[in-house]
C-alpha cells in the first residue's frame, strides 16, 4: 500500500522516483548534463536502478565524457539505491544528486556542483510533466520527465585528474523509467547559444508502442529568454522530418508559430540502455552536436542562433519516424 500511494505522488511530480515496488523489467534514471563557461568540461551523468525480467536488480552511474568521448558505467547494489519517497533527491553509493546540488565521489569523478536557478517544466492539473496526459497511460513502454530546463552551475569536478571548475556553466537534468527506450528516436539538447540568457532546447521524437500498433509522437520545448513553447503530440502540435545521413531537419507547428531545427550529428559515444528493464542495450549519443534553431511568428522570424555543446542521439530504426505526417 505504500508503494502504491508513493508512486501516485510521483505521478503529479515526474522528477521523483517512481519505482516504488517495482521488481523485474523496470529502470528509471536521470540524466544530469553539465557543461563549463570555458567549454573544457562536457559531462552527461545518469544514475538509475536496473530489474531484469528475472527480477535481478542492480544500480548504476554511467558517466560520459562528450569531450573525451569516453564512457564509464559504475554498478552498484540496489541497497545502495536510496531514493527520498518525498521529493527527488537519491543517495548512491555515497554520491547524492538532486536539482540543486550534485556530489559525486567515484573512480575518475568526483566533486560538487551547486545547480541555481533551475526552470522546471511546468506541471498543471491534466499534464503533470512534459508528457501531458500521456502521464496517465499505465502501459507505456518508457516515460520521459524534464527535471530543469535550464539551470547555472558554480563548483568544480576533478575529471581524471584534471581539475575543471564548472562555475558560471550550463546544466539540464531529465529522466526516463519504465521498460525498455523505444523501437526509434531522435532525442537533442542544447543550452548553449552564446550570451543568450535563459534560452534551451530539448526535442525527441520517438516510436511509441500503442494498443497493438504504433504511432510517431514527440514532444519539444523551447525556452527563449525564460518564456517556454511547448510542441507535442497532446496538444496538436504538427511535425515534418527529413533525415540525411547525420543531419536531421525537424518542422514543428502550433497556430501562429513555427520551430524549425537542423541537427547536425557529431561522432558519438557508445551508452548503455535499458531492454525490458536490464541495462542490455547500447545507444550512441554525442555532447558535441549543433543545432540550427529558427523560431517563427505569423511567419517572421523572431529567434535565428545556432547552440552548440549539444546532446544528440539517433537510434533504433529511424526510418520508421518518417512515416509522420507534416
Amino acid at each position: 500500500m505504500k508503494s502504491i500511494f508513493r508512486r501516485w505522488r510521483a505521478l503529479w511530480n515526474p522528477d521523483m522516483y517512481h519505482g516504488w515496488g517495482k521488481r523485474k523489467s523496470y529502470f528509471e534514471g536521470w540524466y544530469f548534463k553539465v557543461v563549463s563557461r570555458e567549454k573544457d568540461g562536457a559531462l552527461a551523468i545518469i544514475p538509475g536502478i536496473s530489474h531484469d525480467a528475472e527480477g535481478t536488480p542492480h544500480a548504476f552511474i554511467q558517466v560520459m565524457d562528450g569531450l573525451s568521448r569516453k564512457a564509464t558505467y559504475h554498478e552498484f547494489s540496489a541497497d545502495e539505491f536510496r531514493p527520498s519517497p518525498h521529493r527527488f533527491e537519491l543517495d548512491l553509493a555515497g554520491n547524492f544528486f538532486s536539482p540543486n546540488r550534485l556530489s559525486l565521489n567515484l573512480k575518475g569523478l568526483c566533486g560538487e556542483l551547486e545547480l541555481h536557478d533551475i526552470y522546471p517544466w511546468p506541471s498543471r492539473l491534466l499534464a503533470p510533466g512534459i508528457m501531458g496526459w500521456y502521464s496517465f497511460v499505465p502501459f507505456m513502454e518508457c516515460y520521459h520527465g524534464v527535471v530543469s530546463v535550464d539551470h547555472r552551475l558554480s563548483g568544480q569536478l576533478n575529471v581524471e585528474g584534471k581539475e575543471i571548475d564548472f562555475s558560471g556553466g550550463k546544466g539540464y537534468i531529465e529522466k526516463d523509467w519504465g521498460r525498455s527506450f523505444p523501437s526509434a528516436w531522435i532525442w537533442m539538447q542544447t543550452n548553449d547559444f552564446g550570451e543568450c540568457e535563459r534560452t534551451s532546447l530539448m526535442a525527441s521524437v520517438a516510436n511509441i508502442p500503442w494498443v497493438g500498433s504504433s504511432f510517431v509522437g514527440f514532444i519539444v520545448g523551447f525556452l527563449l529568454e525564460g518564456h517556454l513553447y511547448e510542441f507535442a503530440t497532446y496538444n496538436r502540435s504538427a511535425m515534418s522530418i527529413n533525415i540525411s545521413g547525420r543531419e536531421v531537419h525537424l518542422i514543428f507547428r502550433r497556430k501562429q508559430l513555427e520551430l524549425r531545427l537542423v541537427a547536425h550529428q557529431a561522432e558519438g559515444t557508445p551508452l548503455i540502455a535499458p531492454i525490458e528493464g536490464a541495462m542490455a542495450g547500447k545507444v550512441n549519443e554525442s555532447l558535441t552536436a549543433r543545432v540550427e534553431v529558427e523560431l517563427r511568428r505569423n511567419r517572421k522570424v523572431v529567434f535565428q542562433k545556432t547552440g552548440h555543446t549539444a546532446g544528440m542521439e539517433m537510434a533504433g530504426e529511424i526510418d520508421t519516424l518518417l512515416r509522420a505526417g507534416s
